[in-house]
């Protein structure tokens, strides 16, 4: 990621300019996202069940991911646009940077965030899911795919299938969940906080 940004930087590559490159791997994002189904449908009875559960850690994960992020953004004096970055950071990069464009954050930082949320939460999630004593493998891979968003849950499958499938749940339903409430929450949290 750094040389990349170097690179972009060095040769004033605009950051439009670099992302009009990478359409094909933004591309191969969509069926990527329809392959974590089928797994997902493999839980279908685990899921049906815990679906009220579920839909309460969503709420909470994400409320607090956003709260949050914007909370210690505003305590140490960050800018509008870096608050507007910083707040869809648990969500998979081109949503976040959608909903960043639409709060008057900075895409390109945003992408960043996004990136490093994740790799912190794919190297920790276990490590914290252990110390909070959360064992149940489907708990684990959805509060893994609602906080680290695709690369929470490739560590996930590595795990298990079980886990990545609900991991892509928490996924998919928090870059929905999100989408919707940051440009609802942010102006509300700005004033309140």
């Amino acid at each position: 990621m750094a040389l990349v940004v170097a690179a972009l930087k060095i040769t004033d590559t605009p950051y439009r300019t670099y992302f009009e490159g990478a359409q094909f791997v933004h591309f191969l994002l969509g069926p990527a996202t329809v392959a974590l189904a089928l797994p997902l449908y493999r839980q279908w009875d685990k899921l049906k069940r815990g679906a009220l559960p579920l839909l309460g850690g969503l709420v909470a994960g994400s409320l607090t991911a956003i709260v949050s992020a914007v909370g210690v953004a505003r305590l140490f004096g960050a800018s509008h646009q870096t608050i507007a970055s910083l707040a869809p950071k648990s969500v998979t990069t081109p949503i976040a940077m959608a909903v960043a464009d639409k709060v008057g954050g900075i895409p390109s930082l945003t992408a960043v965030l996004v990136i490093s949320t994740g790799v912190f939460g794919a190297v920790s999630a276990r490590w914290i899911l252990n110390v909070i004593r959360v064992r149940e493998t489907e708990v684990r891979g959805f509060a893994i795919g609602v906080a680290s968003h695709g690369i929470g849950t490739a560590r996930a499958f590595q795990v298990s299938e079980e886990m990545g499938a609900f991991s892509g749940l928490g996924m998919g339903l928090n870059g929905v969940f999100t989408a919707f409430v940051v440009p609802v929450l942010l102006p509300v949290l700005l004033r309140w906080l």
